[in-house]
């Protein structure tokens, strides 16, 4: 188990799943976050989230501890790299599009195991 280190901000995700895993490495090297890391291998419990909002979405755990969720994560995420990203973030955040943001994530996680790079682990429990 990893524990996080207090101050530093964390993307937490699913490691049993492929596309999970693809996106979480890509926003690392594009970014240049050194702390990106799949749940099943975090000490959950000091950072706030549990494993069950972790299967279901990607959490940022910010520096102050505040955590956010989907598509909430990716807009805080952004915001933290600065620069062009921060726009992003920033435009993600706006209310039109954070609604339409929010939509396209639900349905990407719904549908991530037919996603490439899926693995059977991708098929979220039914509700």
């Amino acid at each position: 188990m990893t524990t996080a280190s207090p101050g530093r901000p964390l993307l937490v995700f699913d490691g049993d799943c492929g596309f999970c895993t693809t996106w979480a490495r890509r926003w690392q090297r594009w970014s240049g976050l050194d702390h990106v890391e799949p749940w099943q291998f975090l000490d959950l419990e000091p950072l706030g989230v549990t494993e069950e909002r972790c299967a279901t979405a990607v959490q940022w755990v910010a520096g102050d501890g505040t955590v956010s969720s989907a598509e909430d994560a990716v807009v805080a995420a952004l915001r933290h790299e600065g620069g062009a990203w921060a726009v992003l973030g920033a435009v993600l955040a706006l209310p039109g599009v954070h609604a339409l943001a929010g939509l396209l994530y639900r349905l990407v996680a719904k549908y991530r195991y037919r996603l490439p790079g899926s693995t059977p682990a991708c098929r979220l429990p039914r509700a």
